[in-house]
């Protein structure tokens, strides 16, 4: 579809995007908790045992973790080596798209599935807020493409990899993955017709890899909760870890329970997949529905140029997660493969059958999409945020010009629309990823104060905080998590700093607490943007500030005084 050369082009600026993220400080709440998790295992020597600050964590599997402490133990408790697994994990998904791709189409459609799944804007994303799923996304379609060619040439190393690959997904987040898989390999299965492949050796084979691979994480939920019936967790004993994996996890998401509830929207993750898969929603819904179209006029006839596996692993999957109580968009990560194979599907097609007319149109409307990310880019760079130094320009620049060639560039139609999808991501996610986060997360109190912890050589070991609010970033980038303690307790220790927000220093005042040094700095939950605070004439208006106060004396609260 498009050439080597440019094809290889467009995949290295991804790749320096990618890079550049790496490198960005780690966002709260989870990405940074994931960190601090995955650190003390390595400081404590025990990877048995997951905690989310003091209280002991069920929630999800240990391999996230382990694959994340493991990155430590290399190289080091730093944001970038936390975000190596994960890169890597979405680079294996990037690979498996292609494998995937190539198997049920061909090799331009596989070529072209891999840069659509790397370029998504949930992607890009998930590999600088680094959470469970990108490694439970990796694992996850490695698996499905493996089990595919099990399918189609009953080898048993495919099938074998594709044991181990649901495995390690299951060990990273649990049910999901089993489901996710499943369900892609029924609706291949179901349209191939080739059930007889269940009925196989083979299968006793993979069935007892799959059950080697996730022994580790069993073990490990055994030693923290089974072997430890006397621990409430949750507010409930006896509880078994193994059986909350196998049966429990799931049906907590679905109602709600124990997780709470955020969303009973059954059209969350529609809207929601109207922004994650940019710059390619558009040519996905319309690729669906062609698709769709096509299987109801074939009435679901076998054709081999046909596959349903992304076209039922899709709605089928959608439809199940959309009845979930508690809903967050990279939930939809685990689907991005699947839309991503069937999005080149549909462009391959319009290529390969020369429908001029439905080009041009989707042509039109990434033009349309590129326009958008254009003005918002200049937002950003100009009024958001503005460049404080001439290299921010240099670079806008260069894109700018780059950008502008191939939009005039007189390529083929199939090839431009390729191309501009491509570096509408590229300039999006570039601007992101080298100038707006760096910018949002001086305002992320924990990580700005660790900086000034650092700067000032305050002994980490000396800093307190009065409460159990949950302080990620200064936790981690202090290589310590902030010790717990009550305003009566800091009573008997001396030279010590307490870290607290502005009700929490308030309650010191009030307590009789005096301090000679203190250090404030902003601070915004910049995971939920508002306008008030993207527009800088209003940004004051809603951000707060963190402190840390250095104690030297107490004084007799106005209580005390009276009944001297």
């Amino acid at each position: 579809m498009i050439s080597t050369t440019r094809y290889w082009f467009l995949v290295a600026l991804v790749l320096l995007v990618y890079i550049a993220g790496m490198f960005v400080t780690l966002f709260e709440n989870d990405s940074a908790q994931f960190a601090v998790m995955a650190m003390r295992m390595v400081q404590e020597n025990d990877f048995l045992h997951l905690f989310k600050g003091p209280e002991e964590y069920l929630d999800k599997p240990h391999l996230h973790y382990w694959l994340a402490a493991l990155s430590f133990k290399l190289f080091g408790i730093y944001d970038w080596a936390y975000r190596i697994p994960g890169i890597l994990a979405t680079f294996l998904a990037t690979y498996s798209c292609y494998g995937l791709g190539k198997l049920l189409y061909n090799k331009d459609v596989g070529r072209f599935s891999a840069l659509i799944f790397l370029t998504s804007q949930t992607i890009i994303l998930g590999a600088i807020d680094i959470r469970t799923d990108a490694v439970l996304t990796g694992f996850t379609i490695f698996s499905i493409w493996q089990l595919v060619a099990y399918i189609k040439k009953n080898t048993l190393a495919n099938i074998v990899l594709g044991a181990l690959g649901a495995g390690l997904a299951f060990s990273t987040k649990g049910q999901i993955a089993v489901l996710v898989i499943g369900i892609c390999i029924l609706c291949h299965l179901a349209y191939t017709r080739k059930w007889k492949r269940l009925f196989n050796w083979r299968v006793l084979v993979a069935l007892t890899v799959f059950a080697l691979a996730i022994t580790p994480m069993l073990y490990a939920y055994y030693q923290q909760f089974d072997l430890h019936p006397e621990k409430v967790i949750r507010g409930r004993n006896n509880r078994s870890g193994i059986f909350f994996i196998f049966w429990e996890q799931s049906f907590e998401r679905l109602s709600g329970e124990g997780v709470g509830k955020n969303s009973s929207d059954y059209f969350f993750f529609f809207h929601t997949f109207l922004w994650v898969f940019l710059p390619w929603t558009v040519l996905a819904l319309v690729g669906y529905w062609w698709r769709a179209k096509a299987f109801i006029k074939m009435k679901f006839v076998y054709h081999p140029k046909f596959e349903f596996l992304t076209l039922g692993g899709i709605t089928l999957i959608f439809f199940l997660i959309s009845f979930a109580q508690f809903k967050l968009p990279h939930y939809m990560n685990i689907m991005m493969p699947l839309y991503a194979i069937l999005t080149a599907s549909y462009v391959h097609s319009l290529h390969q059958y020369t429908k001029k007319k439905e080009i041009h149109f989707l042509l039109g409307v990434q033009y349309s999409i590129l326009a958008v990310v254009f003005i918002f880019s200049l937002l950003i760079c100009f009024h958001v945020f503005k460049f404080g130094s001439p290299p921010g320009y240099i670079i806008l620049i260069a894109t700018l010009l780059v950008i502008v060639y191939f939009c005039l560039k007189l390529d083929p139609p199939y090839v431009r629309l390729i191309t501009i999808s491509v570096y509408a991501s590229l300039l999006l996610n570039g601007i992101m990823n080298l100038h707006f986060y760096p910018e949002l997360l001086q305002y992320q109190g924990g990580s700005t104060m660790a900086q000034r912890v650092e700067n000032t050589a305050i002994p980490v070991d000396r800093i307190y905080k009065i409460s159990d609010r949950h302080t990620w970033a200064l936790d981690f980038y202090n290589r310590k998590p902030v010790q717990i303690t009550s305003v009566e307790a800091l009573r008997e220790k001396k030279d010590v700093w307490v870290y607290a927000n502005d009700r929490e220093l308030q309650q010191l005042q009030e307590a009789g607490v005096a301090w000679d040094e203190q250090i404030s700095v902003d601070q915004f939950r910049i995971t939920r943007l508002q306008v008030k605070f993207l527009e800088p004439n209003t940004r004051h208006k809603i951000v707060n500030q963190m402190h840390l106060v250095h104690l030297n004396q107490w004084r007799e609260s106005p209580e005390d005084e009276v009944e001297h």
